[in-house]
């Protein structure tokens, strides 16, 4: 097969290549000198509608309504926009070797691509249950999700089990987004997961109490402390029956998992420094090897405001962090410097009629404000993180924009307070700041 060659190359076709394609065309790439590599079929899009509005049972998302850039208020980029760019939008094409050391990336259908400047952005892939060998774990209608195909397959089996019965496994994101939407749909919904509370990594046990009771009035029944370890199925292979570790055994007409993820590094594999399971990169989005930078979820960055190199799986950084790579490819093609990527963590999530948000750093003590009975018509509340003295995190559910600014603002500025003036004063205290 012929090879071809470009200048720029994104590998993977996800939110950070979508963003990353924006930032070349603004820095005035020219046609024909840069190409997306994607195994998905479709353009970049914005990968968290898949967990929301995808699977609303009515006025569903659908593409090309929700390609990037929309997600942050940007231009919607179509194939139409990538061709009238010049950019090479290569869909339907994983790439199953890289060598970098002579440039060269291959395709699983053989193709040879050649670059001047590769942009990693792989993103991640689910963790299967397969992975850690549960009984029965590739049945039919056992779901992840990641991509537009998965979810496809999501809404076509909520039509075949009309108010079914389901079991979300793992009480994260995926966890806690997924039972909401099928609950919209009608569907029973058992959630398991082996923490004390949903949403460890994040949440306190008194955030958590609110979402939990909030989730269960919604019926949603909640299982905590135990996992799935098998599955039994109908003669046609189709889940029938999730078995837990605590002996129970519950009724399945469809399983959704979400039980984290694993950034896609097996490429480069001995080929790039890699640190904290991500590959290991500076405040531009350098790696350790000459023209490669590394983006969004695979990437291992320095954490500038907490002196610390962090990899953050969010759609928020994997959009700035594609922008500020690109920046950097520029500044440095024309003799030019960058500021250091400075980065807040923020994280949200929307469900029911919720709708939270957080910023910085979940470490230290903690005071709960507001209203956080999940029987309350208003539950709007908070939550501060006190380090040292100072305000390192903020998190608020059914916050204004206004609100919301404050605490992604106390989160950044760090002021000093303490627990019983934060207590006091809740949210008022952030949007003095």
């Amino acid at each position: 097969m012929a090879e071809k060659s470009f200048k720029y190359v994104i590998v993977g076709g996800g939110v950070s290549a979508g963003y990353a394609a924006r930032e070349f065309a603004k820095q005035g790439v020219k046609p024909g000198e840069l190409a997306i590599i994607s195994k998905e079929a479709v353009a970049p899009y914005e990968r968290p509608a898949l967990s929301k509005a995808y699977l609303f049972p009515e006025g569903a998302a659908r593409l090309p309504g929700f390609h990037v850039c929309v997600g942050s208020g940007g231009e919607r980029q179509l194939p139409e926009w990538y061709a009238e760019k010049g950019i090479s939008l290569i869909l339907s094409t994983e790439i199953v070797k890289a060598d970098l050391a002579s440039k060269t990336l291959v395709s699983a259908a053989g193709e040879s691509f050649k670059y001047q400047t590769l942009v990693i952005a792989t993103g991640s892939t689910v963790l299967k249950l397969s992975d850690f060998g549960v009984q029965g774990a590739d049945s039919k209608n056992i779901f992840y999700l990641r991509e537009i195909d998965d979810a496809d397959q999501l809404v076509e089996a909520l039509k075949t089990k009309k108010n079914g019965k389901a079991v979300i496994v793992g009480g994260g994101y995926i966890g806690l987004e997924l039972s909401a939407v099928l609950r919209l749909n009608n569907i029973e919904v058992n959630m398991v997961y082996p923490e004390p509370w949903c949403m460890p990594r994040l949440f306190t046990e008194g955030i958590a109490a609110f979402y939990e009771g909030y989730y269960q009035n919604k019926g949603v029944n909640i299982i905590k402390g135990t996992v799935a370890v098998g599955f039994d199925t109908h003669p046609n292979g189709e889940v029938k029956e999730v078995k837990l570790k605590d002996g129970r055994v519950l009724e399945a007409d469809i399983v959704v998992v979400g039980v984290g993820a694993r950034p896609l590094t097996n490429l480069f594999k001995g080929q790039v420094e890699e640190e904290k399971g991500g590959i290991k990169t500076d405040a531009f989005f350098k790696t350790s090897v000459p023209d490669v930078y590394a983006v969004g979820d695979v990437a291992t960055f320095p954490l500038k405001m907490y002196n610390d190199i962090r990899r953050v799986e969010h759609v928020d950084h994997s959009r700035k962090s594609a922008e500020q790579a690109v920046k950097a490819i520029f500044a440095s093609e024309q003799g030019k410097s960058v500021d250091e990527y400075d980065y807040l963590p923020y994280f949200y999530s929307r469900a029911f009629d919720l709708s939270w948000q957080f910023y910085g750093d979940n470490v230290g003590e903690t005071v709960l404000f507001g209203d956080a009975d999940p029987n309350s018509t208003t539950h709007k509340f908070g939550q501060y993180w006190i380090k040292d003295g100072k305000i390192v995190g903020a998190f608020l559910e059914s916050g204004s924009a206004e609100e919301n600014k404050a605490i992604a603002k106390v989160a950044k500025v760090q002021p000093p307070a303490t627990l019983d003036q934060l207590a006091q004063e809740g949210i008022n205290f952030a949007s003095k700041i």
